[in-house]
């Protein structure tokens, strides 16, 4: 089941709005074929591994499947999983998560029904946190938003003197390209933008001939004077979206932005406490992004996770310490808090990335 959640991971992003999902094809203690779902509309894990097996000669009648996800149990875009394994004759199914869709859930019972055994529940929370995504867009109207911060031990983002620097190492540099590959936009606060200019693009090698760049996001009250300074804003000024305050998208320079081609959303809130949510929602209905980047500072970071906004954190720890009080932190903007009101984070895996150690997290 470890290798088949491995396998569903090779789809996230690329099978949205439908669930990642891994399977494998077991004879004694030999897995003998592999698949997971590899893009929304193509086949099911469990019928790429089904192929998989016809690829390589193996017969799949009386062996073992594990699967990430309940076997589907209905006809949507492909026809039913349940179908295939019957046919298959596969003799038993390993279930490491139940359907949480009542459309798509009953295969487990169908399976019985055929004299398949099935066992459920193996490495079920690991199975469920694949599928976080898919019970978010559910549930909300949000997008899956995972928040990247790459700090120092002494939980520093940059000096003091703010200049754009590396703090990880080019290993999580390249992780993050990764991440920005699988996502619909990478989004910012005001301060990284006026700061770094960044050109919020991937540059993860071998990208696929029509990889579309993700939009690009910015989080401020405050809008440009000069639009042409920044590179975002000349080179794919009709990708760009700001969130802003009423007063700002009704003015003079966020006139000039949408000129360019350029979208200004006004949301509730004032500078400062904007109201993210609706933002979000829009990204989600209006621009069809399932999937954010989050990159901001501190102050945007602790923004996000107070607003139930932070679905995912991917925390890049980096064996350096700075030790400068005044350097911004990785998460800033409240005071005098006791530890009882901390934000509560659920430690879900834990890699080394180069030099640095990558953090995954969800909110408890």
């Amino acid at each position: 089941m470890g290798l088949a959640v491995e396998l569903a991971l090779r789809g996230r992003g690329a099978t949205a709005p439908n669930p990642c999902v891994g399977a494998v094809l077991v004879s004694g203690d030999r897995v003998v074929a592999s698949g997971w779902h590899t893009r929304y509309g193509k086949p099911h894990a469990e019928r790429e591994c089904l192929a998989d097996a016809r690829a390589k000669g193996v017969d799949p009648s009386g062996l073992t499947m594990f699967v990430t996800l309940e076997p589907c149990n209905h006809h949507g875009k492909t026809p039913p999983c349940t179908e295939a394994l019957i046919e298959a004759g596969v003799a038993r199914v390993v279930v490491g998560a139940r359907d949480p869709n009542p459309v798509a859930a009953g295969g487990v019972e169908t399976l019985r029904e055929h004299g398949i055994e099935v066992e459920t529940g193996v490495l079920e929370q690991r199975c469920r946190d694949l599928i976080a995504d898919f019970l978010l867009w559910q549930n909300s109207h949000s997008p899956f938003n995972i928040l990247k911060m790459a700090a120092t031990l002494d939980g520093k983002i940059a000096s003091s003197a703010r200049r754009p620097e590396p703090v990880s190492c080019p290993e999580s540099f390249a992780r993050v390209h990764d991440l920005r590959s699988k996502v619909d936009a990478v989004v910012v606060g005001g301060n990284t933008f006026y700061a770094d200019n960044p050109s919020l693009t991937c540059r993860k090698q071998g990208l696929p001939d029509d990889f579309e760049q993700p939009l690009g996001v910015i989080v401020t009250s405050r809008l440009p004077e000069d639009p042409a300074r920044f590179t975002l804003l000349r080179e794919r000024p009709e990708r760009a979206i700001f969130m802003t305050t009423r007063e700002a998208a009704v003015s003079p320079r966020a006139d000039a932005l949408r000129s360019r081609g350029t979208s200004v959303w006004p949301l509730p809130g004032n500078p400062g406490a904007l109201a993210l949510p609706c933002g979000f929602e829009r990204l989600r209905y209006e621009r069809g992004c399932h999937y954010t980047l989050c990159e901001g500072g501190g102050r945007f970071a602790l923004a996000l996770l107070n607003q139930g906004l932070a679905d995912e954190v991917v925390h890049f720890a980096a064996p350096r310490i700075l030790g400068d009080a005044s350097a911004p932190s990785a998460y800033s903007g409240r005071g005098h808090i006791p530890m009882a009101e901390a934000v509560n984070l659920r430690l879900v895996d834990v890699e080394l990335s180069g030099d640095d150690v990558m953090l995954t997290l969800r909110p408890r």
